[in-house]
């Protein structure tokens, strides 16, 4: 483009006198010209790597033009200037460039007076104005534009990465999510095998006492253990039907209503357990009816297993203050503790009950068992709180890990 200017200098001074002289094309000075402009071109083109040293250094080479051809031809030096601001512009902050562009409008404004040739005290006025406007107008103008892609380029690359933190969040939210779904999975596998395997074990030890006592009832233990293998084979089955999210995958409601059922498989499995619950339908939502249910569940497998030949009472009382009270109580083993157990039952428990909003307590008896009970809210409330549910303060006990 400022060849291109060179080449058009001397038609533009044909038509107006007042230009001043330009160099002939294929002279000596015109040839000079076209070598500083090369020279500007090169430079330009590692603007962004060094503009402390381009933009001083591209308007300093422009000066030597000045004892040999004053007039327009510095001014087509200007083209590579104009270039060299708008890029440092958009590639670097300002902060970086202030000295740079100080130094190269200050050489720039020194080429224009220069070349302006004024005499007198006035015309030095005005050609110091008029250079210093000419360079303002030349740094100032790429400076603005630059500027201002710059601005609109850091703005968009702020929203990328605020996109990319959006998109990490959500990530981290729904791996902790999915961990949070795998825990509660956890939970409930480890209570549907709790509850059926306890039983299991205790019939199976029974059969090898009475196949050779007693033959008949060996034979309807082992049909016991068939029943119960089916059972929990069939609560695994729809367990992975949820996680397969099959539409004919149906999923027994777990209420109040049906302990009598859960009390009466334990009886069959040799317990002796005793239920106490009041006459008429409690007004408890579904939710908190199946937190009831898996917690009676959980602490009758957890009986049978650390408190071997123990008694249970399950209990469900009588809704006082807007709470009902659900426990479940062994008495004294008479069979030795097989050792801790895996930990998760009372963590199971206790997730749920802050799930509802319920309390729940466990600990040992004045009698020497145990006794976990549940305090469930009247009606349905459901707990927003995604922190991971702590368990209940309980007297020391060493049997406590084991539950």
């Amino acid at each position: 483009m400022a060849i291109g200017l060179l080449l058009w200098l001397p038609s533009a001074a044909e038509g107006d006198h007042d230009l001043g002289p330009v160099p002939a094309p294929g002279s000596a000075a015109w040839w000079m010209v076209v070598a500083v402009l090369l020279t500007q071109a090169v430079a330009v083109a590692w603007t962004r790597c060094a503009p402390a040293v381009v933009l001083p250094g591209s308007t300093a080479v422009a000066l030597v033009l000045v004892p040999v051809v004053p007039g327009p031809a510095f001014t087509v030096t200007v083209v590579a200037v104009l270039v060299a601001v708008f890029l440092a512009a958009v590639a670097h902050p300002l902060r970086r460039l202030g000295v740079p562009l100080l130094v190269a409008g200050v050489l720039l404004a020194t080429g224009w007076f220069l070349t302006a040739g004024a005499h007198d005290a006035s015309e030095v006025g005005v050609a110091v104005v008029a250079a210093a406007l000419q360079a303002l107008l030349v740094i100032g103008l790429p400076l603005l534009l630059g500027s201002v892609i710059a601005a609109r380029r850091d703005a968009h690359e702020a929203r990328r990465l605020e996109l990319v933190a959006l998109r990490g969040e959500q990530d981290a939210l729904l791996q902790a999510a999915i961990s949070r779904q795998r825990t509660a999975l956890s939970r409930e596998l480890h209570d549907i095998a709790a509850h059926h395997m306890s039983g299991i074990a205790m019939m199976a030890a029974a059969v090898t006492r009475q196949i050779d006592s007693d033959p008949e009832t060996a034979k309807r233990s082992v049909s016991q253990i068939r029943e119960q293998s089916r059972a929990v084979l069939a609560d695994l089955r729809r367990l992975v039907g949820l996680l397969r999210e099959e539409a004919d995958v149906a999923r027994p409601v777990e209420t109040l209503d049906a302990l009598s059922a859960l009390v009466e498989a334990r009886r069959a499995a040799g317990t002796e357990i005793t239920l106490l619950a009041p006459a008429g339908h409690v007004e408890v939502g579904p939710l908190s009816q199946l937190v009831a249910y898996r917690m009676v569940q959980e602490s009758l497998a957890n009986a049978a297993a650390h408190a071997p030949g123990a008694s249970c009472v399950v209990e469900v009382g009588v809704p006082r203050g807007g709470r009902l009270t659900v426990s479940v109580r062994n008495g004294v083993p008479t069979g030795p503790d097989p050792g801790p157990g895996g930990g998760f039952g009372l963590v199971g428990m206790a997730e749920r009950a802050q799930l509802v909003g319920a309390d729940l307590d466990h600990g040992p008896t004045s009698e020497g068992g145990w006794e976990v009970r549940l305090g469930l809210p009247l009606g349905e409330t459901v707990s927003t709180m995604c922190a991971p549910a702590t368990l209940p303060e309980a007297p020391h006990d060493p049997r406590a890990h084991r539950r």
